[in-house]
């Protein structure tokens, strides 16, 4: 079997149901529109963005039930190379309700079952035998219950020895562990948000120069090679201790901000994939989250509306 280009993993996947109604009230009985299902969780989303932009990747998802089966047909009906680790337990679902009368959007995300060394095991037997030194592994989602803020660290070690590169886009505990306990065994990019990154800082970063500050520190400490800041409308900002760089997003109406941020990472990775280098990951990962939030529900970016927006995405130093 050949060795994937792009892996993505995603350990605790959602059936992902969206839907509307006229106008959210307490107590009353809200008659939604036919919901929308699709496919759920970071790594999933990162492949089904990398397939919208002509791409190829192979997914590790942890499944059960007969929602995992659920989700395992619609990842297959969309074209998508799979791999199924067992879930211990039925596969979450998650809620998104878009409030028509202002276009507000609620989102109610469901717990997944925990997970136990079993499963951990089998997981990074898989991180040391599926990629080659080629690959880009994505680590994407957060991380199921039951399992340790180390594993990120786990499986960075587990792929070191096949020589792949990592790509980690994680939240909470995880994210916590990798940023303030640096290891040898580090990712070569971390990504998050800009309120993940005041949460992690302590502090109010109301500026790019702000964010580029933190993004730098992390840097120099050694929790990755590069860590990229999303700051919602201001754009991008990464930082590899040579460059700071801030990627700003053209002005579009906002139809649903859900997948903007796996947009972003299936652009960022296949740019990598393909030769470029993380300025251009940068500029393309940013045109895809921009192109992700004009699209409705879970549908993340297309491929034409990113090509469309890339020359007015603005790549400058920070």
């Amino acid at each position: 079997m050949a060795h994937p280009a792009i892996l993505t993993i995603t350990l605790n996947p959602a059936l992902d149901l969206s839907s509307q109604v006229d106008q959210v009230r307490a107590g009353d009985k809200l008659r939604c529109a036919p919901p929308r299902r699709d496919p759920g969780g970071g790594g999933i989303n990162v492949s089904r963005a990398i397939r919208h932009m002509g791409g190829e990747s192979l997914a590790v998802v942890a499944l059960g039930g007969a929602t995992g089966e659920a989700v395992r047909q619609m990842m297959t009906a969309e074209g998508l190379s799979l791999r199924v680790l067992p879930l211990p337990g039925e596969t979450r679902q998650s809620l998104s309700v878009t409030d028509q009368s202002n276009n507000d959007q609620y989102r109610f995300v469901m717990p997944g079952p925990d997970w136990q060394e079993t499963e951990v095991e089998a997981l990074l037997d898989l991180c040391a035998t599926l990629p080659g030194p080629a690959t880009l592994a994505v680590l994407s989602g957060s991380l199921p219950p039951g399992v340790a803020p180390s594993l990120p660290h786990r499986i960075c070690a587990a792929l070191e020895a096949t020589g792949a590169r990592m790509i980690i886009d994680t939240s909470g505990a995880g994210l916590v562990r990798l940023a303030r306990a640096p290891q040898e065994q580090r990712p070569m990019v971390l990504r998050f948000d800009n309120q993940e990154a005041e949460e992690l800082s302590g502090t109010t970063l109301d500026s790019p120069e702000a964010t580029a500050d933190l993004a730098e520190d992390l840097v120099r400490r050694g929790v990755a090679d590069a860590v990229v800041i999303a700051c919602g409308a201001e754009g991008n900002v990464l930082c590899d201790g040579s460059r700071r760089l801030l990627c700003r997003p053209v002005p579009v109406p906002v139809r649903s901000k859900v997948g903007a941020g796996d947009s972003f990472v299936g652009a960022f990775a296949l740019t990598l994939s393909r030769g470029g280098d993380l300025a251009e990951a940068l500029h393309h990962g940013t045109a895809a989250a921009n192109a992700a939030v004009m699209t409705d529900a879970t549908e993340l970016c297309r491929a034409e509306d990113v090509e469309r927006l890339y020359p007015g995405c603005q790549l400058s130093e920070v």
